[in-house]
C-alpha cells in the first residue's frame, strides 16, 4: 500500500508543478485560467486519493467545495471572455445579439 501512496502523490505533485509553471509562464489570460482550473482539479484529485487511501469520509465536504470552486471559476471566466468577444471593436459598445438571434427574438414578439 505504501508504494501506491508514493506513486499517487508523486504523479499528483508532478502535475501540480507543471500546472504552476503554466500559471506563471502562460502568455495569455486563457492559459492562466486553464492552468488554475487544472490545479484545482489536481487538488480535488489529491483530496480524493487521500480520502480513499485513508478511508476517511470527512474530506468529502472539502472535496465538494473545491470542485464547486473550480466549476464556478471556470464558468465565470468563460462568461467574462465571451462578453469581451461580443463587443464591437469600433465604438466600445456591446454588439448585442447576433443577427439570427435578433430576428428570432423579434419574430417571437
Amino acid at each position: 500500500m505504501t508504494l501506491v501512496f508514493v506513486l499517487a502523490y508523486i504523479m499528483l505533485g508532478g502535475g501540480a508543478l507543471l500546472a504552476l509553471v503554466r500559471l506563471a509562464r502562460g502568455p495569455s489570460l486563457l492559459d492562466r485560467v486553464v492552468a488554475t482550473d487544472t490545479l484545482l482539479v489536481i487538488i480535488a484529485a489529491g483530496l480524493a486519493v487521500h480520502a480513499a487511501l485513508q478511508r476517511d469520509p470527512t474530506l468529502v465536504p472539502v472535496l465538494v467545495v473545491v470542485s464547486l470552486l473550480a466549476f464556478v471559476g471556470s464558468v465565470s471566466v468563460a462568461r467574462y471572455i465571451g462578453g469581451m468577444l461580443r463587443r464591437s471593436p469600433g465604438d466600445g459598445q456591446d454588439a448585442g445579439l447576433p443577427a439570427a438571434a435578433q430576428q428570432r427574438e423579434e419574430a417571437a414578439r
